[in-house]
């Protein structure tokens, strides 16, 4: 059997642990050079592939690659970039079969969520469409949780437990100033669709705050949620409000609708936690304070889920073991064996069933008044926060995190314009 080298590439908005996943993938190859040659990533995800910016990994030395389990982003780029069908755009496709052959690709593996999954399946595509043989694994990750058929994805954990605690600590803030100042203290986390990371914030009812939570799946009621919040403030003295930039009216218009659109298609978000503010002080003259998680939550690594990152290279490491099992078209999986004690394996399913699909958070998830979650989701949540996974620091008190030297191997074949 000729030996193939692999194509690796980080895709989508990036993680706390995707780089754990880029070193399951990165180590596991190079335990198994007798099979698999040299591992090239893609330069700011397939973008890397098209335009034949592959860096060469084999020039990065085991150390660093073992210090990717313990630095946040993404250590080769990352992209916003979703291929069209290979009836729509077959350039693409040819192109990367030229690329592919020009460096002997065999060995396809691509770290991302949901549209990430589905660029991964046509890519798989090209053994039976095209006639190139290439075995294409799609990694999982997302902060958003909403990856079907894995119990949960890399990435969300540590968002979970960084939104958690964020706003645990920011409401005992709250509360010491509620008598004659703030009352209200409104966070936004990430999640367009799905509700998973606002629900996160729910866990800090169990330590006696007062908190409402404004998830995508319950149309947002503005009399309903002030009357909430008023009854809150009156109860408590203060209230915390966590809102998903997903939240949205019932005819589907977004809290914080801004009337733009990213490079796939969806709407841009950003922005509900002064609508939510500001419709707070209208009603009520509570004093408040808001923040946006944004960046903040999922580039957290000082505070990972040390579940999540030994799940994130687990998944990057059995991904390269199902290549060699001549798998394609696949995405290893998390399977939950149990709660308490928190217990999991890998398992697996087909591309075909993964791309486009969404998993949203399901009703028994979410409290009767919508606001809030039940013990079933306090069961699911608690496990993936569990643990922590500190990087190691500097003498200044600095985090020690790699950067890669992302040296690029020379290109064989002329530019191509995407």
């Amino acid at each position: 059997m000729s030996i193939k080298n692999a194509f690796y590439a980080q895709s989508g908005g990036v993680t706390s642990v995707i780089n754990a996943s880029a070193c399951g993938v990165i180590e596991t190859c190079r335990q198994n050079s007798d099979r698999i040659g040299n591992v090239f990533a893609g330069r700011n995800g397939i973008v890397g592939a098209l335009t034949e910016a592959l860096v060469d990994t084999s020039l990065e030395s085991d150390a660093d690659i073992a210090a990717l389990k313990k630095t946040p982003s993404g250590a080769f780029g990352s992209c916003r970039f979703k291929m069209k069908s290979l009836e729509q755009n077959k350039r693409e496709y040819e192109r990367l079969i030229a690329v592919f052959k020009a460096h002997n690709i065999g060995y396809f593996f691509y770290n991302g969520g949901g549209d990430s999954a589905d660029t991964c399946y046509k890519v798989s595509q090209l053994s039976e469409k095209m006639g190139y043989p290439v075995q294409a694994i799609h990694i999982p990750k997302t902060v958003d949780n909403d990856l079907p058929i894995t119990d949960n994805s890399p990435g969300f954990g540590s968002v979970a437990k960084y939104i958690a605690v964020s706003a645990l600590e920011a409401s005992f803030d709250v509360n010491s100033m509620a008598k004659t100042s703030t009352k209200v203290f409104v966070l936004e986390v990430m999640g367009r669709n799905a509700g998973w990371i606002a629900a996160a914030g729910g866990l800090i009812e169990d330590y006696n705050v007062p908190v409402l939570l404004l998830l995508p799946e319950i149309d947002f009621d503005q009399n309903k949620f002030l009357a909430a919040l008023k009854n809150k403030v009156e109860t408590h003295g203060y209230c915390t409000v966590v809102v998903s930039e997903g939240a949205h009216y019932s005819d589907g218009t977004f809290l914080a609708e801004q009337g733009t659109r990213d490079s796939f298609g969806h709407a841009q978000l950003g922005g509900a936690a002064p609508v939510v503010a500001n419709m707070i002080k209208e009603a009520h003259g509570y004093k408040f304070h808001w923040a946006v998680a944004d960046y903040l939550q999922r580039a957290a690594r000082h505070l990972a889920s040390a579940s999540d990152v030994e799940q994130a290279y687990a998944l990057g490491k059995v991904g390269v073991e199902l290549a060699l099992e001549g798998k394609n078209a696949i995405m290893p999986t998390i399977k939950r064996l149990s709660d308490k004690p928190y217990r999991w394996e890998i398992g697996s399913a087909n591309l075909a069933d993964v791309a486009n699909v969404e998993k949203m958070m399901p009703l028994d998830f979410i409290s009767v008044d919508g606001f809030g979650i039940t013990d079933k989701c306090r069961d699911y949540l608690y496990p993936l926060i569990q643990g922590e996974s500190y990087p190691d620091y500097d003498d200044r008190g600095m985090p020690k995190y790699v950067v890669m030297k992302n040296i690029l191997v020379p290109k064989k074949l002329e530019d191509f314009v995407i």
